[in-house]
């Protein structure tokens, strides 16, 4: 991989500023900064309803996100963002009382409360409980009953950055007739996920983290078998067969992933998608995963030699992504000292977390160590 070409492609590289926010908001490359521009070019002066280069860029996108993701563009949808994406699968499921839905105790919101809302319908939630960050795969497998319908759970962990077995829940899931819903916005883009290999029958994820795209935009996959167990919840016009037809009311609904795209779409960010997919193209799936599960490693070493404990200091590689992050009493202290040297982590809590993507380097890191034994001194005394 060509580092430095990679690190011409954001500029914001030349104001000095190392950014390990992607967990958060991903900073824009010129690839599409430029498909931006231009967008804004056409729409203001030259086609400015160009539906066939709409069209155009959807079907791009889709046998983009589809390569990546080892499956066909028919079952792939667009929505506005992740927490809608799952919202839609859980309010087009068709469930009975009782049925029984598998959570963990560490999942970002928006893969527990569209869930959770489904308790009016005599829906259960269990909750895995996490120890040291970790919910494992194994974890969640032993909360299986014979009367769970679901499971949902983060490809990536949102703080502590652990990567679950998806190879192995998916395989328990098929053999239990048992729904493999996955959020997949901290992982996707950062590290690989393959549908048909892991048995996932649903993936919602945002596109403005590490897919390195706008906010906005998102986009869900489910397979063509869970698509013939579910009743479409929210129908709109772009739902029917033929949507073109306008005043033919017929709610014959689409086969393919389509029937949950109701309307006018993210336009811009489709756009915008389909120009950061060729950077992806560009530098390689599998090369971006080695650089940062590569800077994972080294970052979490980097932390141990200053006296800091990440989260996930002892795990296996496979279970790394592109999040590093540590709990410290001084969480808030030690984030605005660390935005105060132009260095941009999350504060979550009383934890900081910093998110790295393909192009950051081991130099970026080292800043941050650097930062850190000359913050962690002035600090108060851990209790």
């Amino acid at each position: 991989m060509d580092i430095q070409k990679a690190r011409s492609l954001f500029p914001y590289l030349k104001t000095g500023k190392v950014y390990f926010g992607h967990a958060s908001t991903a900073p824009l490359s010129t690839y599409v900064t430029d498909r931006l521009k231009n967008y804004i070019h056409v729409r203001s002066e030259t086609k400015i309803d160009d539906y066939t280069a709409v069209i155009k860029a959807i079907e791009n996108v889709k046998n983009g996100l589809a390569e990546m993701i080892n499956s066909t563009p028919d079952r792939i949808a667009f929505t506005d963002n992740t927490n809608n994406g799952l919202n839609l699968l859980a309010q087009s499921v068709v469930w009975k009382s009782n049925d029984r839905v598998i959570l963990n105790d560490i999942e970002f919101p928006s893969n527990v409360y569209p869930f959770m809302n489904l308790e009016n319908l005599g829906v259960k939630i269990d909750f895995v409980k996490s120890h040291s960050g970790i919910v494992s795969a194994e974890d969640i497998i032993s909360a299986i009953t014979p009367e769970t319908k679901l499971i949902s759970v983060s490809q990536v962990q949102f703080l502590t950055g652990y990567r679950v077995d998806l190879d192995l829940l998916g395989k328990v899931c098929k053999e239990n007739n048992i729904i493999f819903s996955v959020d997949a916005i901290q992982g996707l883009g950062a590290v690989r996920l393959n549908v048909q290999k892991s048995n996932i029958d649903f993936i919602s994820c945002g596109t403005q983290k590490w897919l390195l795209g706008l906010q906005g935009l998102a986009f869900i996959y489910l397979s063509k078998n869970l698509q013939e167990k579910m009743q479409p919840a929210q129908p709109g016009w772009l739902s029917v067969e033929d949507g073109w037809n306008l005043l033919d009311f017929k709610l014959d609904l689409k086969h393919t992933a389509d029937v949950f795209q109701h309307g006018t779409m993210n336009y811009p960010g489709i756009h915008v998608m389909d120009a950061s997919l060729q950077l992806f193209k560009e530098f390689g799936l599998d090369e971006i995963e080695e650089r940062i599960v590569n800077n994972s490693v080294y970052f979490i070493a980097r932390l141990k030699e200053i006296g800091i404990t990440p989260y996930l200091a002892d795990v296996d590689r496979k279970y790394l992504a592109g999040i590093v992050s540590f709990e410290h009493p001084s969480a808030d202290k030690i984030f605005h000292e660390l935005l105060h040297r132009n260095i941009i982590s999350s504060l979550r809590g009383s934890g900081i977390r910093f998110a790295h993507h393909f192009y950051n380097t081991e130099e970026d890191i080292d800043k941050v160590i650097s930062a850190l034994k000359e913050i962690l001194p002035t600090l108060p005394p851990r209790q």
